[in-house]
């Protein structure tokens, strides 16, 4: 039985975000292949944090800059360590490889967060997320964070795509890890019992916030014009003041907050409204909402990973059509023809029965069709062929042990100063 200890950024929040979603998938694969798993991390507790314990999880919590995770992690001696995300990567990898030189390190990204950035500074300068620089100094710390690792799961295949093709990190160094998804739901609502739009996404996620606002200051207005009667209900974990301030009963935009059952939400809509301009990996929301055969009016950079779609500039299929229940709109909301756009496919899904049924019945073709390429049992099977070839694999590594040489560990020595300092 090999001994796991993640490390994660935040505890797991399955119904809070994507990333909760796919970080308790990542311990229940781990938990079937009959792997002792310890959880631990430096967050504050969270009242919406999955029982790990009920799962036969032992958590622990940490501390930041402290030799004390030194002297925890060498008691666990783990054969594998995952780190969840790049930040705990920088954080506790040079303790691990201290304290545990031969376990395995995995880097769980969650999604590429300096793609992500990139994408949010090009709309912030140039409304196009297309526009994205892919050299920031983000990159850089990500992908050493990468190279560093003895492995890396990405979440996307676009991203994979990057990471070899742009960026040149080794294959063997990556394995693809996407989102787990549920079955369709086994309750199915017709076309005449749905009623009004739905948006949902964690409010701390900057992505989801700037979908609010566009759908505030943009889109709903025109939307509510074409169908007085529809109302748009907003649905996030984590709303702050700035974002209930934004409900108004008159204008049918009402700010629901935490959702105790996404499905139950999810399969009483029209359609679900996801105008994202930002971001990277895979959208749990539009997942859900092909569960619930929802459709759903989104962006590329929503159906990102779920369709096919390579993530640099200059791809030429970057425009390509897709099959989407639903529609694909543009980002450039601020443009009038594109507001058009989005009310157009609104009206048609929320009028047209005939429309309505083609896209949601395309809903559960898509979910099939993303869910066939699941490797099930892929990940555990390599964790398991890694700890028993870890030396060979590491020899054909060169840029993971010139990042790690003395000169480059720079995180290592800022934590020691912070520590001292502390003292």
């Amino acid at each position: 039985m090999l001994n796991v200890a993640v490390i994660g950024y935040v505890w797991p929040e399955p119904n809070s975000s994507a990333a909760g979603q796919n970080m308790l998938s990542l311990i229940t694969r781990c938990l079937d292949a009959n792997f002792n798993v310890t959880f631990l991390t430096a967050a504050t507790d969270s009242e919406h944090k999955a029982d790990l314990e009920a799962l036969g999880v032992q958590a622990h919590s940490v501390a930041l800059n402290c030799s004390s995770f030194n002297t925890l992690i060498a008691r666990l001696n783990p054969d594998v360590v995952i780190f969840d995300r790049y930040m705990t990567e920088e954080q506790f990898s040079w303790r691990v490889k201290q304290s545990c030189p031969e376990a395995l390190r995995i880097l769980n990204t969650e999604d590429l967060h300096s793609l992500r950035q990139a994408r949010h500074d090009a709309v912030k300068k140039t409304g196009d997320a297309k526009q994205a620089q892919l050299s920031s100094e983000l990159a850089q710390r990500e992908i050493a964070s990468i190279l560093r690792s003895d492995l890396t799961l990405v979440i996307s295949k676009q991203e994979m795509a990057l990471l070899t093709e742009h960026y040149g990190v080794p294959a063997a160094q990556l394995h693809y890890h996407p989102l787990v998804v549920g079955n369709t739901t086994t309750i199915q609502v017709p076309f005449e019992q749905r009623a009004n739009f739905v948006h949902i996404g964690n409010f701390r996620h900057a992505p989801n916030w700037d979908a609010v606002l566009q759908l505030k200051q943009s889109l709903w207005p025109a939307i509510k014009k074409a169908l007085p009667q529809a109302e748009l209900h907003i649905y996030g974990a984590y709303p702050p003041k700035k974002a209930t301030q934004l409900h108004n009963d008159k204008q049918g935009f009402l700010v629901k907050g935490w959702a105790a059952d996404v499905e139950s939400v999810m399969v009483n809509a029209k359609a679900l409204i996801a105008p994202l301009r930002f971001g990277a990996g895979v959208k749990g929301k539009l997942l859900d909402a092909m569960r619930c055969f929802t459709p759903s009016i989104t962006t590329w950079v929503g159906a990102e990973g779920i369709v096919r779609r390579k993530v640099a500039k200059d791809d030429p299929s970057n425009d390509a059509p897709y099959s989407w229940p639903g529609a694909i709109c543009s980002t450039d909301i601020a443009k009038p023809e594109v507001v058009n756009n989005y009310v157009e496919h609104a009206v048609a899904l929320y009028t047209n029965k005939e429309v309505w049924e083609n896209a949601s019945h395309q809903a559960e073709c898509l979910l099939n069709k993303f869910k066939a390429h699941q490797p099930q049992f892929e990940l555990t099977t390599k964790i398991l062929n890694l700890t028993q070839s870890l030396e060979s694999h590491r020899a054909t590594l060169f840029m993971q042990s010139l990042l790690w040489h003395q000169t480059l560990t720079a995180s290592k020595y800022m934590s020691q100063w912070i520590e001292a300092k502390n003292k």
